[in-house]
């Protein structure tokens, strides 16, 4: 039976289909479910694995280190270097992806036949949408709406809260440090820090993640810096940078000692720990 390839881009709200006919079957009782999934994003993964599908996950990446069982999983390359063949052999009957799998693997998948859903939140709002759009395509509606509902609770709270604060202080997200990329107007970032009661000092840009200059920074003086670690064997370079660099010493955020370090994996996935980058914010935004 042919099966079909569906782009989802929830960026721009619009699902293709792009090739194949969907069988009898899958009209008469919608579409069948999937049971062997394989994951090209660490996003993706922690979706598949918080919606209760960890055993249905035949395949990540090697970036694919939450939950503690996604490692254990077979492997199939990096973020943007997957292995085509490698996932042809493991036999999925869905595989979900996101843009950096790239159109030439894409296509490739779509020639052996495999369902592919790829799927790119560019927001929170979106974030709730694809993980109802992902339980909607296994089966796991009940479970999608549950998570979706409570991360949509965490959310509403953390807006509630921040009605209370008397200013909203300035913040500058540091993605990385060389060279110096901060985040611009759409991205998590951006409504992490306007949620939890924040203003984002690249709010105006119209990039997602800029390279900013230190006279910049200086120029507009955030009261808050929040750095981005991790990224795989970086550890706190990105903090260290931020608290050494000596341009830097006046800025109020180093100067107050409101300078905060948190998990790029938490802050930059668009998965279901984005509530807990939120909430964190949350907390620095009133210390």
């Amino acid at each position: 039976m042919n099966k079909t390839k569906i782009l989802i881009l929830i960026g721009i709200s619009i699902i293709i289909l792009i090739s194949g006919c969907v069988n009898e079957n899958q009209q008469e009782n919608n579409q069948k479910t999937p049971e062997r999934i394989i994951s090209t994003s660490p996003s993706n993964t922690e979706i598949l694995f918080a919606l209760g599908l960890g055993d249905k996950v035949v395949g990540v990446t090697t970036y694919c280190n939450y939950p503690p069982e996604a490692p254990e999983k077979e492997k199939i390359g990096g973020f943007s270097t997957v292995d085509i063949e490698k996932i042809i052999s493991l036999n999925p009957d869905m595989v979900l992806a996101s843009s950096k799998t790239g159109d030439e693997n894409i296509k490739k998948l779509e020639d052996k036949g495999i369902t592919v859903l790829i799927v790119e939140p560019k927001n929170i709002d979106e974030i709730l949408k694809a993980i109802e759009l992902i339980g909607n395509v296994t089966g796991k509606e009940n479970e999608a709406k549950s998570l979706t509902e409570n991360m949509l609770k965490r959310i509403n709270k953390v807006k509630e809260n921040s009605k209370n604060l008397k200013e909203k202080p300035k913040v500058m997200y540091v993605v990385w440090h060389e060279p110096l990329m901060s985040a611009g107007k759409n991205t998590f970032a951006n409504d992490i820090i306007e949620i939890a009661g924040g203003e984002n000092i690249y709010s105006d840009m119209e990039i997602q993640y800029p390279t900013i200059s230190l006279e910049s920074v200086i120029d507009r003086n955030p009261d808050i810096i929040i750095a981005s670690v991790g990224h795989g064997d970086a550890g706190n370079l990105t903090y260290n940078y931020v608290m050494n660099e000596p341009r830097l010493k006046d800025v109020n955020a180093v100067k107050n000692k409101r300078v905060y370090e948190i998990d790029a994996d938490i802050m930059n996935r668009p998965g279901p720990r984005i509530s807990d980058a939120l909430e964190q914010f949350a907390v620095w935004m009133r210390e």
